[in-house]
């Protein structure tokens, strides 16, 4: 077990004694009673990483609607299957992961957790569904799950949350919930208005819901995570107050705040504030994770690498937002609106496959010590390393970045081509990242269930 290892396993242990356990079978020593069972997480991102390929496959056969409208049904079908059943899903599995870890409290109830789950995965499916094929039934149903899955995320994560004194990340996590419920709230009303035609659902509405939901809850909770998984997968301590983490935390809920009614409501002063605020909230963002990178004891490797181009990633749709703003109206303001879009969800989503490099194998280490499992095929102690094929890594690396690179560019340019190329390589990383983080893991079990034990 390396030295992130080793930090990573005395930052999860540092709840105390006393933690109330959880229903988990076999828990190893040193895991406390806060944290839930693996199966709650990884099921979570098991359906995020089928979210991905489904979200890939989509925007290929969508490419040619997008280059003509990018706010066709179509193309919000396939955008709704990146955002909610890949990014949000997989939000929701470090969150029901991560705040008990942090917080030092469980979890409402595992129940609750796995209900979440259900109601969310049929929204996922049901509202991409409905919007590709116009059966309005099929989209107010999915709201409806959506809102009852938001509803079920609040009451278990508001208990542990509700701890006080915690720093800028729990601070920015609670915000971070708000905004989940403000998204879910925005996107009930535009389920509704579909039927009854209340106002207008052009583009500048749907890009109002994309800024909340991109910086209001997915980005807000990774800035907050991120404070906290930095300084034990770099190795990095910085000394002080941590005023950087609070002006990040504080800053884009803020200016998400005023953004989204700016454009709503199409006023410009009040979006340009916003705008302004939230660059100054992602630029403290942006300098802390500098900070940790320079303070850091660990070596480089693939991990670093995912998470340092994930902020290009967000520098370059920030980039392509500005072109947007500048270009006025029409259609290549929309197409680099929709671009902007994308690259700012290839922030949320390389990052999110690389921690999934990070974060899958300690929680499946974790059930394998559960299960007896103490060494790996080879025979040498199990390590996080040996659950993963690091060459296969790597490939999902350049699959999910290619694929990013691929639909921004098709986006921008109103190039079908270049966007199908995109949306098949998000997929092939998708299945690519799915089968490496789980094959080694259960080849491991199996062989623990049939009594072959590798202790």
């Amino acid at each position: 077990m390396d030295a992130g290892a080793k930090a990573t396993v005395r930052a999860a242990a540092s709840a105390p004694a006393g933690a109330p356990a959880g229903p988990w079978a076999g828990r190893p020593s040193g895991v406390p009673g806060s944290v839930p069972p693996p199966s709650v997480p990884l099921a979570f991102l098991a359906v995020a990483a089928v979210g991905l390929v489904a979200c890939g496959i989509a925007w290929a056969l969508v490419a040619g609607q997008a280059a003509v409208d990018p706010t066709a049904d179509e193309v919000v079908a396939a955008a709704h299957l990146g955002m909610l059943a890949t990014l949000s899903m997989g939000v929701l599995g470090a969150m029901h992961q991560f705040v008990p870890v942090v917080t030092q409290r469980p979890l409402r109830s595992t129940r609750l957790a796995r209900a979440t789950l259900a109601a969310f995965a049929a929204a996922c499916a049901l509202l991409p569904l409905g919007f590709s094929t116009g059966v309005e039934d099929l989209v107010e149903a999915g709201g409806g799950l959506a809102a009852v899955a938001v509803a079920l995320a609040v009451a278990n994560l508001a208990a542990p949350l509700a701890a006080r004194g915690r720093g800028a990340p729990v601070a920015g996590l609670r915000t971070g919930l708000a905004g989940f419920v403000a998204t879910a709230c925005f996107g009930v009303v535009y389920v509704a208005d579909r039927r009854a035609g209340w106002f207008d659902l052009s583009g500048h509405v749907v890009l109002a819901h994309a800024v909340v939901g991109l910086f209001g809850w997915l980005g807000l909770v990774y800035v907050s995570v991120a404070e906290k998984l930095w300084p034990m997968f770099f190795l990095a301590h910085l000394p002080g107050r941590h005023r950087v983490a609070w002006l990040a935390v504080s800053a884009v809920p803020a200016g998400a705040a005023l953004l989204a009614p700016g454009l709503l409501l199409r006023v410009p002063a009040v979006a340009w504030t916003g705008a302004a605020l939230l660059a100054l909230g992602l630029g403290a963002h942006l300098a802390s994770l500098a900070a940790h990178l320079r303070r850091r004891r660990r070596r480089a490797d693939l991990h670093l690498l995912f998470v340092v181009t994930s902020a290009c990633w967000l520098v370059a749709g920030a980039a392509l937002g500005l072109d947007g703003a500048l270009a006025g109206s029409g259609g290549p303001a929309r197409a680099f609106a929709a671009a902007s879009v994308a690259a700012i969800a290839g922030w949320l989503l390389v990052t999110l496959v690389g921690h999934a490099h990070k974060v899958v194998p300690f929680i499946a280490w974790s059930a394998l010590r559960a299960r007896g499992v103490a060494r790996s095929s080879a025979g040498r102690p199990l390590l996080f390393a040996d659950l993963y094929g690091h060459v296969a890594a790597a490939l999902t690396y350049l699959l999910v970045n290619g694929g990013v690179a691929a639909l921004c560019a098709g986006l921008a340019a109103r190039a079908p081509a270049a966007t199908a190329v995109g949306g098949s390589l998000l997929a092939a990383s998708g299945l690519l990242g799915a089968l490496n983080l789980s094959w080694r893991p259960t080849v491991l079990a199996a062989r623990a269930s049939s009594g072959e034990r590798t202790a």
